[in-house]
């Protein structure tokens, strides 16, 4: 999990424990009390049978990436690799050249560091699924949160070439579309609609995970809504109030 306390990341832990599906969680992500407490949830649902190890781990430092994401492959395959981190920025920081770079960061620079060595690692044990939180922030990004959406369609961009690179490796690429998450970081933030919880984005992880389903809307309803949005105009979609 690249992103231990992120709640979509914690949520899918605890949706492949109630299957009986962990066996060991590499929990990566910065130090701290949030991360504590990632650690001590998955350690409950995981229960004896599993292994839960923490790792240090900061998106915004690239050189580091490739021992993390070794030092996590060391005690065995991995099966499953979530990449769940990122940052939601306000509009100051958008409008603040340093602040808005450190997004993009975080957001892109920092997760395609973080995937190519997880697909490197993968590839060499020769089977694994990625799975990739994209955004349908991505599909088109907004004026009130443009900067979110242009790391996320790079994101997005980024995992489904990288998917189709792996073809043939035995190694699949996941990417997660949700709409409006009710998490820590949209708290205080008026619900959108088609709204959903961690939890949703999560089974639907679960299920897309050796399910052959290489793209994932959250909920699936979107997906019509955003091939709408996609193709107004331009001066259309700019008055409308999203």
């Amino acid at each position: 999990m690249l992103g231990a306390s992120s709640d979509i990341a914690q949520a899918t832990v605890a949706a492949l424990a109630r299957r009986g599906r962990l066996d060991r969680v590499v929990l990566a992500g910065r130090p701290g009390p949030r991360r504590d407490a990632a650690v001590q949830k998955a350690t409950s649902e995981v229960g004896r049978r599993g292994v839960v190890r923490a790792l240090d781990f900061d998106a915004t430092r690239p050189d580091e990436h490739e021992a993390v994401v070794a030092e996590a492959f060391a005690d065995g395959d991995v099966d499953v690799v979530l990449l769940a981190f990122g940052v939601l920025p306000d509009a100051a920081t958008a409008a603040a050249p340093d602040a808005a770079a450190a997004v993009v960061t975080t957001n892109f620079t920092g997760a395609v560091s973080a995937l190519t060595a997880s697909a490197a690692r993968l590839r060499a044990q020769g089977h694994g699924t990625m799975v990739v939180l994209s955004s349908v922030a991505g599909e088109r990004p907004r004026r009130s949160n443009y900067l979110y959406g242009a790391t996320k369609a790079g994101l997005d961009a980024f995992a489904t070439g990288l998917g189709d690179d792996l073809a043939g490796t035995g190694v699949e690429v996941v990417v997660v579309r949700p709409g409006f998450v009710r998490t820590s970081m949209t708290a205080g933030l008026g619900p959108a609609p088609l709204s959903v919880d961690a939890s949703d984005v999560a089974e639907a992880v679960v299920a897309a995970v050796g399910g052959g389903t290489r793209t994932v809307w959250v909920p699936g309803a979107l997906r019509l809504v955003m091939s709408v949005l996609r193709h107004l105009p331009r001066a259309v979609f700019r008055r409308l109030p999203i």
